[in-house]
């Protein structure tokens, strides 16, 4: 066969492995947006007062997510393949960091979130509808779900945008409906004792919840490989959603405060079902659980496309987890897909993987905190490494992350030291699985 035609046949085949710049963004967006947003307010409320003070938290927090992103697009652009952490630990630091690091977001990292909002999609659908089990339903979205995303990348990529279009623009409606009810009597300007306020522990406190709402802003680098020139789109997709989701949170928060009165807030879970009653009416509590109900799903969909590729970036590298980089004719790794599909069945079923996702937190930061480090780390390392893309004001946005997440692993050793020590245990047992899973040698 001539080659011109093999080279041809080779980019047919790859084609449709591939997603732009929109679908990779909209990942990103699905990823972070999940039910943190709709429950921190009214905890963070209890000790902060002011308007100003409240908005500048997501403000803060959204930047210290944004330095993560820029340091994670330098790490894709210039080591360009799927797997996020596993990946880049492996090349900066060495391979059984990187698996330690896989172990945690292959299980963990994706398959419990994905459980948890399986479960909240239950709980909230029902209480919508007024029918079903909330436990049927888990399991029927994450099956639903998961049934998209074995087919292929094209009906997945489809699925992904239509769910995080729909989720963007039921809280766009949220946030302007806010504005035709009668205000509360709030200002979000800056105040004179509001500068100490930010400077509190209180403050602090409540950052490590905001930061928690914006965990997935490093999602579109688990897939680098399936996204058309990655080396431009990844970091571009990284800087476009977080920025987008910062506007989106503050606004949103800015809607509650402006709908429903601080006391009604305050201490309460569910802020967004009681601002929805003041923005809606009688019936507000079902429209704003409709909102996130649906918003779970763009969240469940970003999850499971982006858990087996870490999985899969680990089988193509040890040889007794071999099985796990297989794909199908389509470009799914349907194997490392069905293991994390078994894993959320069995977390449904034992019903305790929200305890599991409190036990790893110490770990999730951990992982991140290495990453972002190595992007000076690298820059020392390998001098001579082709980067399409260098963190803007670097070394601002490495050392600025690295400082808050090291405060916040402190904060949790110290309030919640039982389950600090079981993150650690795991990272641990990642590091003896490196030895028993066998490497590659081609």
């Amino acid at each position: 066969m001539p080659a011109n035609v093999i080279v041809d046949l080779a980019k047919t085949s790859e084609t449709p492995r591939k997603i732009g710049l929109f679908t990779a963004t909209g990942i990103v967006i699905a990823n972070i947006i999940g039910t943190g947003v709709f429950t921190s307010l009214g905890f963070q409320l209890a000790d902060i007062h002011s308007g100003f003070v409240l908005l500048m938290l997501w403000i803060v927090g959204g930047i210290l997510a944004l330095c993560g992103a820029l340091c994670y697009g330098e790490l894709a652009a210039a080591l360009p393949r799927s797997g996020g952490e596993y990946h880049f630990l492996s090349r900066i630091y060495h391979p059984a960091l990187g698996f330690m690091a896989g172990i945690v977001s292959a299980t963990v990292g994706f398959a419990a979130p994905i459980a948890l909002a399986a479960m909240a999609f239950g709980k909230y659908f029902a209480g919508v509808c007024g029918f079903g089990s909330p436990v049927v339903l888990s399991f029927a979205i994450v099956w639903l779900v998961s049934l998209v995303h074995f087919s292929n990348l094209k009906l997945g990529s489809a699925f992904q945008n239509l769910w995080t279009i729909v989720k963007l623009l039921l809280i766009a409606a949220l946030i302007i409906a806010a504005f035709f009810v009668p205000n509360q009597p709030i200002s979000f300007s800056p105040q004179p004792h509001d500068t100490m306020s930010i400077f509190s522990g209180a403050f602090a406190v409540a950052l490590v919840y905001v930061m928690y709402s914006y965990s997935g802003w490093n999602a579109s680098a688990y897939i680098t490989s399936e996204i058309e020139r990655s080396e431009k789109n990844v970091p571009r997709s990284l800087l476009l959603g977080t920025l987008i989701v910062i506007v989106a949170y503050t606004a949103l928060n800015a809607a509650f405060l402006i709908a429903a009165p601080q006391d009604e807030l305050r201490g309460q879970l569910e802020v967004g079902l009681i601002a929805g009653k003041h923005i809606f009416g009688e019936n507000g509590g079902r429209v704003a659980g409709a909102i996130i109900c649906l918003g779970l799903i763009a969240t469940i969909s970003s999850m499971a496309w982006l858990g087996p590729r870490v999985t899969m970036a680990m089988g193509e590298d040890h040889a007794r987890l071999g099985f796990l980089a297989r794909k199908n004719r389509h470009g799914v790794p349907m194997n490392a897909a069905l293991v994390q599909f078994v894993i959320v069945n069995a977390m449904l079923l034992t019903n305790s993987f929200e305890r599991v996702v409190v036990y790893l937190g110490l770990s999730l930061l951990f992982c991140a905190l290495l990453t972002v480090i190595g992007v000076i780390v690298l820059r020392k390392k390998d001098v001579d490494l082709a980067r399409p893309y260098r963190v803007s004001f670097y070394p601002l946005p490495p050392l600025l992350f690295a400082a808050v997440t090291i405060w916040m692993m402190i904060y949790l050793l110290q309030t919640r030291p039982t389950e600090s020590l079981c993150g650690i245990a795991t990272m641990l047992a990642g590091f003896g699985l490196y030895f028993l899973a066998g490497k590659r040698t081609s």
